[in-house]
């Protein structure tokens, strides 16, 4: 028998069950139509340029993706290590899992509408005259494409499903532990399933946009970017909610110094990733890996390629590096905030270099594509999110290591 079965609830109702008429309940709905008339205003643009709606779209989806692979991760390697800590805000990551199947299917259009428009590869008669893309032609070709990318959202959505399912259900069960026991026994096949399709979904539509160049760690830079997103994500959504009164008491300091050093590890390991990568191909100086950077070193392509580098490792490295901003809700809320706006522009010098080398451009110019498709993809993963958490408790309420996790001290 649990701690909160022989003494009563470890939390109270209000803490943790967002009322009727807060303000969050009309949330899900204004996102939802935020999101559908962004998307709707881009599709009817698309037509003045598909190349480039397509490499916006892109954009959007994989900064969408990150932070709701990042929810998926979240969940499935705390409950592989037992960590009681993140109890008390794993609830958070279960409802940015939850969008993931959402953000995971607008992957789906771009893939069998958009390829020939962004992929090179998928043009035979490129094959045909290109000893590179012949030799890649077994693994880059379009039914094969078509189909990985099922098994990646397939994937992704058992999962997120699976496990938002099961702790929902715990909350009400008469005996919780069963449930724990299920979702910890599927961690480890989970946290394998994940890797192996984050790689390759990274290597299809990202590192295939210029598909000469390629590197084995790519998978593991997009992962790095996941990570500090999700976990900037969580502190910032619990910032919010306590200013609304809830989760006060519940998430406290000692989970906010958590989380912030999850953003700061984060935010170093993608830096060694982003260098060793870097690094490793300057060195070797091989022609079809190296242009892969030179084009991003020239023109308005290096000045982002600059910003980048201080505003994703440099400046995040300082500014959470002390343990009284990290404990800090207004300090570590302006770096959420920050690490969310590095990722997209992540994604963005991930993906739209490629199209504008091909069209010998060296100028960044920001379009409505950029904008529309940003609110549609953000617009419908925040309806789902904030959907999950005005239907939910916000936390896991009888998980049997959640008054280990309100008792949680940093030393």
């Amino acid at each position: 028998m649990s701690a909160h079965d022989r003494h009563g609830p470890l939390v109270r109702h209000e803490q943790v069950h967002i009322a009727d008429d807060s303000p969050w309940k009309k949330l899900p709905m204004a996102f939802g139509a935020i999101g559908v008339g962004g998307l709707l205003v881009a599709f009817a643009l698309k037509g003045s340029d598909p190349a480039k709606f397509w490499s916006s779209y892109l954009t959007a989806v994989m900064w969408g993706l990150a932070i709701t692979l990042g929810g998926l991760w979240f969940v499935i390697v705390q409950h592989a290590a037992r960590a009681g800590w993140s109890i008390v805000v794993r609830r958070i990551a279960e409802n940015l899992m939850l969008a993931l199947p959402v953000v995971a299917a607008l992957m789906l259009p771009l893939v069998f509408l958009g390829t020939h428009d962004l992929f090179h590869w998928s043009h035979p008669e490129a094959v045909e005259h290109d000893p590179i893309l012949k030799a890649k032609a077994p693994y880059l070709n379009e039914g094969q494409f078509h189909i990985r990318a099922f098994v990646y959202v397939g994937l992704w959505t058992a999962f997120a499903w699976a496990y938002w399912r099961w702790s929902t259900a715990q909350d009400t069960a008469r005996d919780a532990a069963p449930f724990s026991h299920k979702m910890r026994r599927w961690a480890p096949v989970a946290i394998i399933s994940f890797a192996l399709s984050l790689t390759f979904g990274a290597f299809d539509w990202l590192m295939s946009l210029d598909p000469h160049w390629f590197s084995t760690i790519f998978g593991i830079y997009f992962f790095a970017g996941c990570v500090s997103a999700v976990a900037a994500t969580i502190a910032l959504t619990v910032i919010l909610l306590h200013r609304s009164g809830y989760l006060r008491g519940v998430v406290t300091a000692e989970h906010f110094h958590d989380l912030g050093k999850m953003m700061f590890s984060f935010t170093v390991f993608w830096g060694y990733i982003g260098f060793s990568q870097f690094f490793l191909i300057w060195y070797a100086s091989i022609p079809e890996e190296t242009y892969w950077y030179s084009y991003r070193g020239h023109g308005d392509w290096l000045t982002l390629s600059l910003v980048l580098v201080f505003s994703r490792f440099v400046l995040p490295f300082l500014g959470i590096m002390s343990r009284k901003i990290k404990r800090n809700p207004r300090t570590l809320a302006f770096w959420c905030v920050w690490i969310l706006v590095a990722e997209f522009l992540d994604m963005y010098w991930l993906v739209q270099p490629a199209l504008a080398h091909t069209r010998g451009v060296e100028h960044i110019r920001p379009d409505l594509f950029d904008v529309t498709t940003l609110v549609g993809v953000g617009g419908l993963l925040l309806a789902v999110f904030t959907w999950g958490l005005t239907n939910r408790a916000l936390v896991p309420l009888k998980d049997p290591r959640l008054e280990e996790s309100l008792n949680h001290e940093n030393f």
